[in-house]
């Protein structure tokens, strides 16, 4: 049985990461003992300890999505589709019996079955909301996702400084670190998804005429 979630879906910077986890469908039990729990439901030295043991009980999979795919699929095609083509590719991957997945498609019925048909019908595909809240093998993979994501950002603040904040547009901290970055002039960094709104307003905010550029 393969779980499948992401992490930093909503993040301003840095990769979004498609989590998996696959074992035998008789060690799910075994899962809430080790401590598996919805990520977000868990510290990250939490999330940290039990990653360690999750590697004893199945195999950990995922495939992380630079800037520039997002940015790419969120102007041609959409986010949920990229999450929906990346499901897809894991399941491939990995051919379990069967995958349980976080729908992020507000119909999880359609999802599921959108989802099936790019896999070929080869896996049964289970799809849920919220399903790392209420599904083991999704919780496990929602903790591969996220500790693979919190060490990307944690690279990138070793580059770039601590002001890099969570990452995410509700952070002020992160607010000001990408402000800074996209009114600098130079071409948008890698590390930054262009296509994200708080990017878009402060990219229209320096392009925008001032007084001063009409002239006396």
């Amino acid at each position: 049985m393969l779980g499948l979630d992401e992490a930093g879906r909503g993040s301003v910077l840095g990769p979004l990461v498609i989590g998996g986890f696959c074992l035998p469908e008789d060690g799910i039990a075994g899962l809430a003992a080790a401590g598996v729990r919805d990520s977000k439901a868990l510290t990250p030295r939490a999330r940290a300890v039990v990653y360690r043991r999750l590697a004893g009980l199945g195999s950990l999979h995922s495939v992380a999505l630079r800037p520039a795919t997002i940015d790419r699929w969120v102007r041609h095609h959409g986010l949920n589709e990229l999450e929906l083509a990346t499901f897809a590719r894991l399941v491939r991957a990995v051919r379990p019996a069967v995958a349980v997945v976080d729908a992020c498609d507000p119909n999880a019925g359609r999802f599921e079955r959108r989802l099936s048909a790019l896999v070929g019908g080869e896996v049964e595909i289970v799809a849920r909301h919220r399903a790392d809240a209420t599904e083991p093998v999704v919780g496990a993979a929602s903790i591969v996702a996220k500790v693979r994501r919190d060490r990307a950002v944690a690279a990138l603040r070793r580059r770039l400084g601590e002001g890099v904040g969570s990452g995410y547009p509700s952070d002020p901290t992160t607010c000001a670190f990408v402000e800074a970055a996209v009114r600098a002039g130079r071409p948008l960094p890698r590390w930054l998804r262009a296509s994200w709104a708080p990017v878009q307003r402060v990219k229209r905010a320096r392009s925008a005429p001032t007084l001063d550029s009409f002239g006396p």
